[in-house]
């Protein structure tokens, strides 16, 4: 019997988790200050020193754009941490709309667009459904063209951040056993709804890939090799593997959200760490920057030859 992928869907809800009290540091001091034991799930200090609230702006056009509800007061704000109001092991909003996805596809038997963005609507304009204080451009992009009237399959914006790979693993998960090409064209449609930029799509190809490559039990490394070879280089990241991990993620590649840095770097991290889960998603935690994205590269693809491991953490997830 193939490998389950609920573990790869699991692992990036984890990675997400333990990262989300550190998520968007960049000063690595501040980060150990503040966060000395990454070891453990850990909730949230009120004040983060790398916040870039003060500076952001979303205001609504009217209700349908409505999806920061009782937290728009905190936008403009100095040291505003990002997710604020979250408790110790509990997922930040793009895992959540996660969970929310496989839920429905394995209710539903099969992936709908419709379905998902009437879900995806509803959820995000219904108050308090989220607690993060911060949504991503992708989501004020889509709504904020909603709220114009726009069809809500033409809402999306040409958005190239990792963040666009939340949703992946659970979708792959609750999709797995159908023919390979299909999954992939899922994968596809689904992700176009938000993020139309093409990196952002060749990356989910990518991860959706190496998902069911590991499916029909092939290695992470292998993996890597054949089907991300446009990505990461194995041959760097093997001199890279005997130095610091703040060295190469912050050094050699950019620990922000960018794909076309982040998604390498969270690469670099799985094929690193590639027999070790937890030392996987505590090094992805640690090198700051947008780890909790990262979350759905490195939690997922390390975690599925460990089953075990990943239950043992999934247990200790908030309201799962």
């Amino acid at each position: 019997m193939s490998p389950s992928l609920i573990p790869a869907y699991h692992g990036s809800l984890i990675a997400d988790a333990l990262a989300m009290p550190v998520h968007w540091y960049y000063n690595r001091q501040a980060l150990d200050r503040d966060y000395p034991d990454l070891t453990v799930f850990t909730s949230p200090l009120k004040l983060h020193p790398d916040s870039i609230l003060w500076r952001s702006q979303y205001s609504s056009l009217n209700e349908k754009g409505n999806i920061l509800h009782d937290q728009a007061c905190f936008w403009g704000q100095p040291d505003i941490h990002y997710h604020q109001n979250l408790l110790a092991g509990e997922n930040t909003a793009n895992y959540k709309l996660a969970r929310l996805l496989y839920a429905q596809v394995k209710e539903a038997g099969g992936y709908s667009e419709n379905a998902w963005l009437e879900l995806y609507i509803e959820k995000m304009l219904t108050p308090g459904w989220h607690r993060d204080t911060y949504l991503e451009e992708y989501h004020r992009g889509f709504f904020t063209r909603y709220s114009q009237g726009k069809d809500p399959r033409k809402c999306g914006i040409k958005d190239e951040h990792i963040g666009g790979l939340a949703t992946v693993p659970a979708l792959v998960a609750a999709l797995q056993g159908r023919d390979r090409d299909e999954i992939r064209l899922t994968v596809k449609s689904h992700v176009t709804l938000t993020h139309r930029h093409s990196n952002v799509l060749r990356a989910a190809d990518c991860l959706t890939r190496l998902l069911i490559d590991l499916s029909e039990e092939i290695p992470l490394r292998q993996a890597i090799m054949q089907s991300a070879g446009d990505w990461i280089s194995t041959k760097k990241s093997t001199v890279w593997a005997r130095q610091e991990d703040r060295d190469i993620v912050g050094g050699k590649l950019s620990s922000a959200c960018y794909i076309d840095q982040a998604f390498p770097a969270a690469l670099y991290l799985a094929w690193k760490y590639h027999n070790d889960f937890e030392a996987a998603i505590i090094a992805n935690a640690k090198v700051g920057g947008d780890n909790c994205h990262r979350a759905a590269v490195v939690g997922a693809l390390v975690a599925i030859s460990q089953p075990e491991k990943v239950a043992n953490w999934t247990a200790n997830l908030h309201d799962i």
